[in-house]
């Protein structure tokens, strides 16, 4: 499925700053290319994509026990969204 390539919401003090700018923070799946992620964003939000900012973050060490190794890689993605749109990242309670 299409929302699996989605991970989750990025909710940083930086990532909540870009929200008012109308740019919102993604972690996605690694092997999506821009094109794919504008593609996604636009069906899965209903919203004009402007722009889309992709980069890598460092991989970080996980140890558990004697055994070593590395934490799973994603892609973090800032997109921008056509002025006036916005997106509902969590739903409303009433």
């Amino acid at each position: 499925m299409m929302i699996d390539l989605v991970k989750y919401p990025v909710l940083t003090e930086k990532s909540v700053r870009l929200i008012e700018n109308n740019q919102y923070t993604f972690d996605v799946d690694l092997r999506l290319s821009k094109p794919q992620i504008k593609k996604l964003i636009e069906k899965l939000f209903t919203v004009k994509v402007v722009g889309v900012n992709t980069h890598r973050l460092p991989r970080k060490k996980k140890r558990l026990g004697a055994f070593q190794g590395y934490k799973t890689q994603y892609k973090r993605v800032i997109i921008t969204v056509k002025s006036g749109e916005s997106m509902k990242l969590f739903p409303e309670n009433n």
